[in-house]
């Protein structure tokens, strides 16, 4: 994964470096709570969880290929927790609250619609890994669990342009880390961890915004509107 992420970067910053327009974009939301549960079979048992909401924030640096396009990298992060989680066998039942870390690393792609130079729509698609760090509350010694996964997200919103080089964004977006709960995450109390065969997808949404930074060159927002004259 980290050989992913180093060549997810060479190509954003290579590209950035020949782009007209760079960006550096700054984000803030809430995340709704999400609930994970996966079956296994009747020996195994079952696992399930609530990820609670919480506050997300992050930061990404976008470049522009083309009037009206965008590439952006990006990372998100929340401290969260996992309550209540429960994992059931046929030897019982295990039950505890896990403090949660989760990170976004992705890239995506972005279309924006430009009628107006003040009021810019986008929505696009993004591609990368969710980076998911775990350990039991409150137990003493408990280990710390890290997984990477594959992920990937949708996202619609707004730039909304203060000034020539400053706007605010408003923007909703729905980031999935595949099969990244279960095994991976310590279940239990009392410093005994129980280890699933198998995991649950996490799906979580999130409404919020930002701010939005134009480095340099000239600006997409204003492109199209000059070439209608």
């Amino acid at each position: 994964m980290k050989k992913i992420s180093l060549i997810l970067a060479v190509i954003v910053f290579s590209s950035a470096a020949a782009s007209a327009q760079v960006r550096l974009n700054a984000y803030s939301g809430y995340v709704f709570n999400e609930n994970v549960d996966s079956y296994y079979d009747n020996s195994s048992g079952s696992f399930s969880g609530k990820v609670r909401g919480g506050y997300q924030w992050g930061a990404g640096i976008e470049f522009s290929p083309r009037s009206g396009y965008g590439v952006e990298l990006l990372y998100l992060r929340q401290d969260t927790k996992g309550d209540p989680w429960k994992y059931l066998s046929n030897t019982g039942a295990k039950n505890g609250t896990i403090d949660l870390g989760i990170n976004y690393i992705m890239l995506g792609g972005l279309k924006y619609l430009q009628n107006n130079p003040k009021v810019e729509p986008y929505g696009g698609m993004m591609l990368g890994m969710a980076i998911v760090e775990s350990q039991v509350e409150n137990v003493i010694n408990a280990p710390k669990n890290t997984m990477t996964k594959f992920a990937w997200g949708i996202r619609g919103g707004v730039n909304v342009w203060a000034t020539e080089k400053v706007g605010i964004k408003l923007q909703a977006h729905l980031l999935s880390a595949v099969q990244s709960m279960g095994g991976g995450l310590t279940i239990g109390t009392g410093g005994v961890g129980v280890g699933a065969t198998s995991y649950s997808s996490m799906y979580q949404f999130t409404l919020g915004g930002g701010l939005a930074f134009k480095l340099g060159g000239a600006s997409t927002a204003s492109a199209a509107p000059k070439a209608m004259r």
